[in-house]
């Protein structure tokens, strides 16, 4: 027999009855978190498991509030356990335990009782109790209340109905487990945006955290001056109709950004509705000046939101961040053609009310048209250099897999490395996950482009060749890599070469970072070692610490550079326990001070700032 059919042999011997094997709910969630979640993670990212263990219990209060009942929610973070409290209608008391243990089982299958809802899977606060050491669900309704507490899916609990003098609701209590989860905590920065959007969302709701009260009075419109980091060029059009919402300006700022919502679920990643949206608005002002407009010079600067409310909506993800249903309700209008009625009536009247914007939006998408005719020279040049450099490319070392087959969809684990110099870009190469993992190497410091024009970007070789390599010319849409991560020396020229991409970033493609895309590589800056062990440090604290673990005498190097680290050193830094800064944006940045302040011609101001704060790093002996 030969080698290839013993193989052969052996596989068919280990494929019997006794391998099929049917696990329980809550063994089947345990064991496929992220089927059920997404990712795991540790907290340091919004759309971590454990953000989403809670989001999944408040959008059953939510769905409460939609359907009439219960103004407030409170929800309280202590130790890592979260406790979330509704006054809704409470759920029924003989199926508070099977809601919380059977899957397929809730009351979102019955539209009566819940109608354009989130959760329409039964399988979300399964996966909650399922994934968490403890958990208790309170249910009170009627002056009797009921109680039921698990660990990781096992009952501990299961009460007999009491007497209550507590108003109607459900209280639900979790700590996610840490043996699925890990070391992790919950950050305020991640949950705040998620409840401000719940109240955005929910004119009159009433959302305490911790003591402190988050509600909103103009929906979409506080949504968008919650999220606008550049100066409205008129004032936000906001639109209210059945079953929809959506609020829309320009600004200065390049590119598109859009915040999309299903029945309250927040859909980072679009869908049937925001590919509607961007369609309809754009048509609805093209026609209404009857000119002969760009859709790209129309939407070039804008900054909208949209939600609407489908019945029984079809997500692409257990996690609900991509709307797949095509049709507002079973046998019902198209998705598409409702926006588009709802728009071509509601937008086009406001325009005709409102001369005033009317005249500043013309002269925005006038402003778009004459730089992108500017530039149409230059761009198809770019465009044939870009193509045929990218063929021989040495600046680009390019991963094999971008996107998922089935969907499509961008690979949440696909990731490009901004370097500086052959080195660093060598040393990467050589030690990186080739399928998920490419590099971008710079040429010395690329152009401050603060203060100049899209035209730049095709001009400039380096900029024209990343934003080929990233594919970002017409839009998010075509990004290439979820994570673009600058790895820069931990130096004062690395520092200056981070400011300079993050300027051409902000400056020209601000939706890479306010949608997450952009990171900032931390490596270490020692590393402490002596024969049994060695500890990488990140800072001159973890340095002291190492000491004193690993006693008296250990080698210490201070690396100074990227290209000083060895192919194989470098492995340890960029698999799973990468360390990766978020660059974020927010309002109260003053972006656009930010960047004339650091980046502008002001340079006496600048070297006063400086000197006034300058920090002088003390020698490391080894």
């Amino acid at each position: 027999m030969s080698e290839e059919e013993k193989a052969l042999q052996i596989l068919q011997d280990n494929y019997q009855e006794d391998n099929i094997i049917t696990l329980e709910w809550k063994e089947h969630i345990r064991r496929r978190p992220g089927m059920y979640i997404g990712k795991l993670g540790d907290g340091s990212s919004s759309d971590d498991g454990i953000y989403v263990l809670l989001k999944e219990v408040l959008d059953n209060s939510i769905d409460e509030y939609m359907m009439g009942f219960g103004k407030t929610i409170e929800v309280k973070i202590e130790n890592e356990s979260v406790t979330v409290q509704d006054y809704g209608r409470g759920v029924p008391l003989g199926k508070v335990k099977d809601v919380c243990s059977k899957m397929n089982t809730g009351a979102k299958y019955d539209s009566k009782a819940f109608k354009k809802s989130v959760g329409l899977n039964g399988v979300g606060i399964k996966a909650v109790n399922a994934l968490s050491s403890n958990f208790t669900m309170v249910s009170a309704r009627e002056g009797q209340s009921k109680t039921v507490s698990f660990s990781k899916g096992e009952v501990l609990i299961d009460s007999d109905l009491e007497q209550t003098s507590k108003a109607n609701g459900t209280r639900i209590e979790f700590t996610p487990d840490p043996e699925i989860f890990g070391e992790y905590h919950y950050r305020e920065v991640h949950i705040e945006p998620l409840l401000k959007n719940y109240c955005f969302l929910n004119i009159g709701l009433t959302i305490v955290f911790n003591d402190k009260k988050y509600t909103s009075k103009n929906g979409l419109v506080d949504l968008l001056n919650e999220n606008l980091t550049d100066e409205e060029l008129y004032p936000i059009i906001h639109l209210i109709g059945d079953d929809i919402e959506v609020a829309i300006t320009h600004t200065n700022q390049y590119g598109e950004e859009y915040y999309s919502f299903v029945n309250g679920q927040h859909t980072t990643q679009g869908g049937t509705h925001l590919v509607a949206f961007r369609e309809a608005t754009a048509r609805v002002i093209k026609e209404f000046y009857a000119r002969n407009f760009e859709y790209s010079d129309i939407r070039n600067g804008i900054v909208a939101a949209i939600s609407i409310k489908v019945e029984e909506p079809v997500f692409e993800s257990q996690t609900k961040t991509k709307l797949g249903s095509k049709e507002m309700e079973p046998n019902g209008v198209t998705v598409n053609k409702f926006i588009n009625d709802f728009l071509k009536k509601e937008l086009d009247n406001y325009l005709h009310k409102h001369p005033d914007a009317v005249e500043i939006l013309q002269k925005k998408i006038q402003e778009s048209e004459k730089e992108r005719k500017a530039i149409a020279g230059v761009t198809k040049l770019a465009r044939d250099r870009a193509k045929k450099a990218n063929l021989h490319n040495k600046k680009l070392r390019d991963c094999r897999i971008h996107y998922n087959d089935a969907k499509g969809d961008l690979l949440d684990e696909t990731s490009l490395f901004i370097t500086e110099g052959d080195s660093a870009s060598g040393s990467i190469t050589k030690s990186r996950n080739p399928n998920l993992q490419a590099v971008f190497s710079l040429r010395g410091k690329p152009l401050n482009s603060f203060g100049l024009t899209k035209r730049i970007v095709y001009e400039n070789e380096e900029f024209n060749l990343l934003q080929a390599a990233l594919n970002i010319e017409d839009g998010m849409e075509g990004l290439r890599y979820n994570k673009v991560i600058i790895a820069t020396d931990a130096d004062t020229d690395g520092m200056h070469i981070r400011l300079l991409l993050l300027t051409f970033f902000l400056q020209f493609f601000p939706d890479l970072i306010k949608k997450g895309h952009v990171y900032i590589f931390q490596t270490p800056l020692f590393r402490v070692r002596n024969k049994k062990k060695t500890i990488y440090c990140y800072s001159e604290e973890e340095r002291i610490n190492a000491i004193d673990e690993l006693g008296p005498n250990p080698e210490i190097t201070r690396f100074k550079g990227l290209g000083e680290i060895s192919p194989n050193e470098f492995a340890n830094f960029i698999g799973e326990d990468i360390r990766l800064d978020k660059v974020t944006m927010k309002k109260e940045d003053l972006l656009k001070e930010l960047l004339e302040f650091y980046m502008g011609k002001n340079t006496p101001e600048r070297q006063t700032f400086i000197i006034d704060n300058l920090v002088v790093e003390e020698e490391v002996v080894a």
